[in-house]
């Protein structure tokens, strides 16, 4: 016997600050002191608007970390798994398209093909001459 759950349910997180969760404000908080720092390190050599560009750069990847999902993993999970995969494997995998059912019947169709051409057919014979 199941028991049908919603997904909204499965998929519950708690917020503890702004609608936040605690992944998302501390990778928020964490972007927000890398930002500030930055700032006091750049600030009398480079002037505003330069230093204003390299704070949210330097911020960002720390924000998104904190805010990035793919199939119920986090950022680190999605890095992990991406390393393993592209650069620990060593399989070379080839896309070669195959036909199963053509494979299967390929007999079947050589037969064919030869009951429609016929015994006196002049390209057959042509063919065969050559």
């Amino acid at each position: 016997m199941q028991i049908k759950v919603n997904k909204e349910v499965r998929d519950y997180t708690e917020s503890i600050f702004l609608g936040l969760t605690a992944r998302q404000f501390i990778f928020s908080a964490v972007a927000c002191i890398v930002a500030i720092g930055t700032y006091f390190l750049c600030a009398d050599t480079l002037g505003t608007e330069t230093t204003s560009w390299i704070c949210m750069l330097g911020a960002a990847p720390f924000a998104a970390l904190g805010f990035i999902s793919f199939q119920h993993m986090n950022a680190e999970q999605i890095a992990i798994t991406a390393w393993r995969s592209f650069l620990l494997s060593k399989r070379h995998l080839i896309d070669k398209p195959f036909n199963l059912y053509h494979e299967i019947f390929h007999d079947y169709f050589e037969q064919q093909k030869k009951e429609a051409l016929g015994k006196h057919d002049k390209k057959r014979f042509k063919i065969k001459k050559t």
